[in-house]
């Protein structure tokens, strides 16, 4: 059954990635049918994704049986059954990988993210995540802490592919691309082909309207008010932007030369939080050629039952994103704070569910054994 508003979309060059994966949807058919009928050409995972899949059902029973028979610990059945899911999936996804020259049919895994305010540790979990899954089409996910920033560097050096994630604000951004330019330069001194090298940039969209939006709320005036809803989608437009002035002049033409792969926006965080918002919002309104846009799946049905897609919605409004940022410090938003906010809750988010991960595995390790 034609989707035309997913077919709008993706001919708009918006690629469609699923912002979920667990063992039920590789083996029920349903990310078949995803990929198949709903124009999914990638996926993202991360620890909050893994708790969850984890402590639902029995799919996972029989392999964290044998682990636990075999004498494996939490620490090592955690890395066996979610590189056994992320493995699989690259798998569905290797045909539209190599018929996308790399650029799609991408499947993304987080470094332990308890390791995010370590260089070093993240850079060897990355390098060990790599070889574990051993697929092309992985892309190995890196927070964009300032510790981030030199694993990225160091990870793309070695001729990893990886997805930076957790960025909210411009600025973190710009240094995340100069991160990966780093690494590029450094990765082609290494003697790596630079065309097998591919990297996304995850800019974080709901999460923050949601912080911002709060802030609105307890101000109160009429002009705080009026600006609920437009922080996220501005901030996006400005960082578009940036990638723009990145991704042009000597520096990045000489590595394009040698087959370099510009870093790709990925908007993440789109599904809306906030129920008075289009559920389309976050996707309408971050239209253009060349992104990606992760998305839960019911953000995905919404998009396919009424998303209001008409060409690209991004590019040229960088000033109108600047407008709204102005605005939102006249009425009295810090936005500073609001990044440090929203950066210091991502971690620890991830951090939290990486806890209950061990907590489920723990226990479902002590309940099978035998």
């Amino acid at each position: 059954m034609s989707k035309p508003h997913l077919d709008a979309l993706s001919g708009a060059g918006v690629s469609i990635w699923l912002d979920d994966l667990s063992r039920e949807r590789l083996t029920s058919g349903n990310l078949d049918e995803l990929i198949r009928d709903w124009n999914v050409v990638g996926v993202t995972t991360n620890p909050t994704i893994f708790a969850g899949a984890l402590s639902k059902g029995e799919s996972y029973d029989e392999q964290v049986r044998e682990l636990a028979n075999r004498g494996a610990d939490t620490e090592a059945t955690i890395r066996e059954v979610t590189t056994t899911d992320v493995r699989n999936a690259c798998d569905k996804f290797r045909d539209i990988y190599n018929s996308t020259n790399g650029v799609d049919g991408r499947v993304s895994i987080e470094v332990d993210p308890r390791l995010a305010f370590d260089t070093d540790k993240t850079v060897a979990e990355a390098q060990d995540l790599w070889k574990t899954v051993d697929r092309p089409n992985l892309l190995v996910k890196i927070p964009a802490t300032e510790a981030g920033l030199p694993a990225i560097t160091k990870t793309i050096a070695e001729g990893i592919s990886v997805n930076v994630t957790l960025i909210f604000s411009v600025e973190r951004y710009q240094k995340v691309m100069e991160a990966y330019l780093d690494g590029l330069e450094q990765a082609k001194a290494n003697g790596h082909d630079l065309r097998s090298i591919h990297s996304v940039a995850s800019f974080f969209v709901s999460r923050v309207d949601t912080e911002i939006d709060k802030r609105l709320d307890k101000i109160g005036s009429d002009e705080a008010k009026a600006l609920r809803g437009k922080a996220a989608v501005a901030n996006a437009w400005i960082a578009y932007g940036a990638f723009e002035k990145t991704f042009q002049g000597s520096r990045w033409e000489a590595l394009k030369a040698d087959g370099a792969n510009a870093q790709r926006p990925l908007w993440a965080s789109t599904g809306v939080k906030d129920p008075s918002y289009s559920p389309t919002l976050y996707v309408d309104q971050l239209v253009v050629n060349d992104v990606v846009n992760t998305m839960p799946e019911k953000t995905l049905h919404a998009v396919a039952d009424g998303g209001k897609i008409v060409g690209d919605t991004v590019t040229g409004r960088a000033a109108e994103g600047q407008e709204v940022f102005d605005q939102l410090a006249a009425v009295g938003i810090d936005l500073q704070d609001v990044f440090v906010v929203l950066e210091t809750e991502g971690v620890e988010k991830f951090e939290k569910s990486w806890e209950e991960l061990l907590e489920t595995v723990t226990n479902q390790l002590a309940q099978l054994k035998g």
